[in-house]
């Protein structure tokens, strides 16, 4: 659909002044940005599976849907959504992948994505491929969801959620095979900070191959890389009821 999409501008890392605030990024082939539908507000309106698509800007398959009133649009694509199904969004909608309900409205361990955290501002949680989040408990105002990590947070009860789990599950096994379809990305070489020189990086110069040496171990422009380097406190820490699961190893 040419009037859902447009060329995607190319920024490679850089700001305002053409400084490079993210290293690391360049040269990506040419893409178009698809207009997803992440709102899902279209209650009461039917829609049909025309296409299922590839979009190179996210790892999840995007579905194009032409609804009853003549408008056309763009969604994520979730597990067992294929050609032809048709979709609701609102109270009237089925408990079937690919439906759109308010939170509040869904039995508790229905499993969800796109998730909205502010009402009316389009879903924000578990949008990428081979995701989801189960509808845990709900409380009041509040619904718990249990997140991909493992985290248990509060979400607004009245936020609109997507059922089914994001296609493309087999994604994360995508072996990329030569530097060339990296390149493609966007993402340009990483050099290590001890084979560089030091003017260049706090870890750089020596005889040889040497390390960090006795310093503790520093970013680029010589920050510190280890430890506590963030703030945590967040306004969201309330709404979390359980930390995500470390995935370190228990010795």
């Amino acid at each position: 659909m040419k009037n859902l999409k447009h060329i995607k501008k190319k920024h490679s890392g850089r700001d305002q002044k053409g400084h490079v605030v993210v290293r690391h990024q360049g040269g990506q082939h040419k893409r178009f940005l698809r207009e997803i539908d992440f709102k899902r507000n279209k209650d009461g309106v039917v829609g049909k599976v025309v296409s299922i698509e590839y979009d190179p800007n996210r790892s999840s398959d995007i579905a194009l849907i032409h609804y009853h009133d003549g408008e056309k649009r763009y969604i994520l694509r979730p597990e067992g959504l294929n050609l032809n199904d048709t979709i609701n969004s609102g109270k009237d909608a089925d408990l079937k992948a690919g439906h759109a309900h308010q939170l509040k409205s869904l039995p508790i361990g229905t499993t969800v994505h796109n998730v909205e955290l502010t009402p009316g501002r389009g879903g924000q949680l578990a949008r990428s491929a081979g995701t989801s989040a189960t509808v845990a408990a709900k409380e009041g105002a509040f619904v718990h969801l249990r997140m991909p990590s493992g985290e248990v947070r509060k979400v607004r009860a009245d936020g609109m959620a997507t059922i089914g789990q994001l296609g493309n599950i087999d994604w994360k096994n995508r072996v990329l095979g030569k530097a060339g379809a990296k390149r493609h990305l966007g993402i340009r070489p990483t050099v290590r900070g001890v084979a560089q020189n030091p003017r260049s990086h706090p870890h750089g110069g020596g005889e040889g191959r040497s390390g960090i040496g006795m310093k503790s171990p520093k970013t680029y422009a010589g920050r510190k890389a280890v430890g506590k380097t963030r703030n945590r406190k967040k306004y969201s820490n309330s709404l979390i009821l359980s930390r995500r699961k470390s995935k370190r190893k228990s010795k």
